[in-house]
C-alpha cells in the first residue's frame, strides 16, 4: 500500500471516529471503536472495520450502515478528496479471535503450572 493511501486510511479512521462520537445521535453506535479503514485504490469503496462493547453485532452493523450516508457527507466537509468513497461497515472479528487465542494460551500455561506443582 502506498504511503498516500495509508495516510488517507488513517485520516478516514480518525474522522469517522470523531463523527461517530460527536455527530451521530444513534445510541447503538456510541460505544463503537474504528479499528481499520481500507479504501480501494480507485477511491470507490471504503471498508470500515469496527469493534464494540455491545454484544449485538448485527444491530450495530445495521445502524452504522444506515448512518453511512450521513457519515459520508460529514467526511466530505472534513477531508478534501477528489472522490468520496462509498462506506461499508464490517465487524472486526480479529479482536475476538485474539482474545480467544490469549485465553487458550493462558489456560495452557495454567495447566503447565498445575502439572509442575504436582
Amino acid at each position: 500500500m502506498s504511503v498516500k493511501m495509508e495516510r488517507l486510511n488513517n485520516a478516514f479512521m480518525e474522522k469517522i471516529s470523531e463523527i461517530l462520537h460527536d455527530e451521530v445521535k444513534d445510541k447503538d453506535v456510541k460505544f463503537v471503536t474504528i479499528t481499520e479503514v481500507r479504501i480501494t485504490n480507485d477511491l470507490s469503496f471504503a471498508k470500515v472495520y469496527f469493534t464494540s462493547l455491545e454484544d449485538d453485532k448485527k444491530k450495530i452493523t445495521d445502524a452504522l450502515n444506515k448512518a453511512s450516508g450521513f457519515i459520508r457527507s460529514s467526511l466530505c466537509e472534513k477531508i478534501e478528496i477528489r472522490k468520496m468513497p462509498e462506506i461499508h461497515f464490517v465487524y472486526d472479528e480479529s479482536v475476538e479471535y485474539g482474545k480467544k487465542i490469549d485465553d487458550i494460551i493462558e489456560r495452557i500455561n495454567n495447566e503447565k503450572q498445575n502439572l509442575g506443582n504436582n
